[in-house]
């Protein structure tokens, strides 16, 4: 194959990583509009909610694979693939109206999510520069995290029912496939090095997956706990709710400034500083009781602080693997995040339920000296 200029690996990657935010917008849009039809029609709450678990509970236990397919199918046809099925759900979305479709499709958006996932990541991981690694994740990841903010807004900008969003998304998804087939199938970006399988790569850097874990707990693992919590001590709906997005807003405003610090200082160091500020803001909520306001203070603490751990473990995964396995390296840290996300919420609700807001910051508080004492193994 013929030697091609970083730089133009990279223009190829970002057209990777533009599908990807395309295809995470069009998630963030029929999320919200699927939930309400479906409460609409009759569904429980906890239906409701079983059916919003489902794409992530399917990336969870595919994403260990996805190495795997990555290394004998290639980085582009399995990303097409990908495409391809997140197309095929959201046109079930789009052209039907019952839960039975649309938990068919959800599977289907859920296995590809993780091919598209994992692809993207580890195409970051390996091709940015040495001294831009932190950057160019976290511009990336920022770009998420707008799609994921943006998303649930457009129904009420637009002043669009469900159908015509559940329409514009699968317009999206369908750009997002016609950017995918533009790439060449014999692209620069294909892996020269043979990949690591996701169990290899937690056994050579299991500190790192911890830290992804603390930061899929605090991130994305809090906000309905949180919520829960404020809304029974007398917040009304819309009160309670802006915790949720305290945690949101402070995931996306740190993806950048992570990234930013992770080029400049060692990463031992700024892991370390991420998790003391985790660790007191975990004391702080202890007297959230008694001082209501400390809640969204501690929120947006939980998201930027959360949001920056997953990217800065994936720079240090391109520090770590140095292009070997950057897929099974992505998918260790995209594991333990997902496990972090899908614990969250049941151990600090239970630790909610049975030790109140101060058994809650001790478990977390815990969990921030575990990190703390993780990031003290990451190499200067």
């Amino acid at each position: 194959m013929t030697a091609v200029a970083p730089g133009n690996r990279m223009g190829v990657v970002w057209r990777f990583a533009a599908a990807t935010t395309l295809i995470v917008l069009a998630f963030a849009m029929t999320g919200p509009v699927l939930a309400v039809s479906l409460q609409q029609a009759g569904a429980s709450t906890t239906a409701v909610g079983l059916f919003a678990m489902i794409p992530f509970g399917m990336i969870g236990l595919l994403i260990p694979f996805v190495p795997s397919v990555l290394a004998r199918w290639g980085v582009v046809r399995t990303y097409r693939a990908g495409c391809l099925l997140n197309l095929a759900g959201a046109a079930v979305y789009a052209v039907t109206d019952h839960w039975l479709p649309w938990t068919f499709a959800s599977v289907l958006g859920g296995v590809g999510a993780a091919a598209l996932w994992n692809a993207t990541e580890a195409l970051l991981a390996r091709e940015a520069p040495a001294d831009q690694r932190g950057r160019v994740m976290g511009l990336y990841q920022a770009s998420l995290g707008a799609s994921l903010a943006l998303g649930p807004f457009i129904p009420g900008l637009l002043g669009w029912g469900a159908r015509p969003v559940l329409w514009a998304a699968l317009v999206l998804v369908a750009v997002c496939c016609a950017i995918a087939a533009a790439i060449p199938r014999r692209s620069s970006v294909e892996p020269r090095h043979a990949q690591a399988s996701t169990w290899e790569a937690i056994r050579t850097v299991p500190l790192l997956v911890l830290i992804a874990f603390s930061g899929g707990v605090f991130e994305a693992g809090l906000s309905s706990v949180s919520a829960a919590n404020a809304s029974a001590n007398g917040l009304s709906l819309g009160g309670a709710a802006s915790i949720a997005g305290a945690i949101g807003v402070g995931s996306f405003l740190c993806q950048i400034p992570a990234g930013l610090a992770a080029d400049r200082f060692s990463l031992r160091n700024v892991f370390s500083t991420a998790a003391l500020l985790l660790l007191a803001s975990s004391v702080a909520f202890a007297f959230a009781g008694h001082a209501p306001w400390l809640l969204w203070a501690v929120g947006a603490v939980w998201g930027g602080v959360g949001g920056a751990l997953y990217t800065l473990t994936m720079v240090e995964v391109a520090h770590a693997f140095q292009g070997r396995a950057t897929a099974g390296g992505a998918a260790a840290m995209i594991t333990g995040y997902t496990v972090g996300a899908t614990v969250g919420p049941v151990a600090s609700g239970a630790a909610l339920q049975w030790g109140g807001i101060l058994g809650m910051a001790v478990v977390l508080g815990a969990l921030a000296l575990a990190t703390l004492v993780a990031a003290r193994s990451v190499p200067d």
